[in-house]
């Protein structure tokens, strides 16, 4: 028996895909949605497996409030905390055994996910035979690769949304094609470089929770990310911006995480700090291009 704890875009997609496999799963949120097998949180957290997609700001929060001693837990979550700058593993692990924490990541638009289309994840765990039990949950269309890796599928599924933001001003800026094949190579390896600090390997970069990521979310406006940059490009203010998408871009706030851990350990990050800069400190995007061309 498996819950899902948030009932958003990603975690009601999540949901209906395991509800194929495990017709008894559950769901829940912080408001009353009107879904098949919907519970209050109270009821969720009775399950010994727990898949939770909240917003990664949340987590923290959440946490304090619920109590996950012995559970087994999947995180759906991607982001890094903007507060306490760490990773959502590490704010876990205050709370849960390493050994019952998972992480599932990869290219996924949740709108092609419930419509069963082939998509490739990839499910990290420093407890390996906890990520193949949770990878058995899931339907056949969703290819599941298991990995050790947790920093890197973690680094990976934050950072690709502040390139992804990236992406979106170069296309609202009218750059063109190669501009943003560029933009996205060179992002690619500032994810690898800033990953590989925090003890990732290059490999989980180049494969789906990396490079597949990457790929899918810095290139569709379904990416909400992706349509952050688009507006910012256009001068438009972000508050508004975040107003009109009515759900959280989560590289908006993972930008600020990454801009601020590269300054205290170092790490070269051109293009999150231009992103940074934009978004936190109102740069003019077409002077943030000229900066990351000099």
């Amino acid at each position: 028996m498996i819950s899902v704890i948030g009932a958003g875009a990603w975690g009601s997609a999540l949901y209906s895909a395991i509800k194929q496999n495990v017709k008894n799963a559950v769901i829940t949120s912080r408001h009353k949605r009107n879904i098949e097998g919907f519970v209050n949180l109270n009821e969720a957290l009775k399950n010994e497996y727990i898949l939770i997609a909240i917003a990664a700001q949340s987590i923290k929060e959440f946490l304090t409030k619920v109590d996950l001693s012995g559970k087994k837990i999947l995180v759906a979550s991607k982001g890094i905390d903007n507060e306490k700058l760490k990773f959502l593993n590490e704010i876990f692990e205050e709370y849960v055994d390493a050994k019952n924490i998972a992480f599932i990541s990869g290219p996924s638009f949740a709108k092609e996910v419930k419509e069963n289309k082939p998509t490739a994840l990839v499910i990290a765990s420093k407890n390996i035979k906890l990520a193949d039990e949770f990878k058995n949950f899931f339907p056949p269309f969703l290819k599941i690769y298991t990995d050790e890796d947790v920093e890197g599928v973690e680094v990976a599924g934050a950072y690709k949304n502040v390139i992804a933001i990236a992406s979106g001003i170069c296309e609202g800026l009218n750059l063109g094609k190669n501009a943003k094949a560029a933009l996205l190579a060179r992002g690619l390896v500032e994810m690898d470089r800033f990953g590989e600090f925090f003890g990732a390997k290059k490999d989980t970069f180049l494969g789906v929770a990396g490079a597949g990521d990457l790929f899918l979310t810095a290139n569709s406006t379904m990416s909400r990310n992706y349509r952050v940059g688009l507006n910012l490009a256009k001068g438009k203010l972000l508050e508004d911006i975040l107003n009109e998408l009515g759900e959280v871009a989560e590289g908006v706030y993972t930008t600020k995480a990454i801009y601020e851990l590269s300054l205290k350990h170092g790490i070269y990050t051109p293009i999150a700090s231009e992103v940074y800069k934009i978004i936190y400190e109102n740069k003019e995007t077409v002077k943030s291009l000229e900066d990351l061309l000099k």
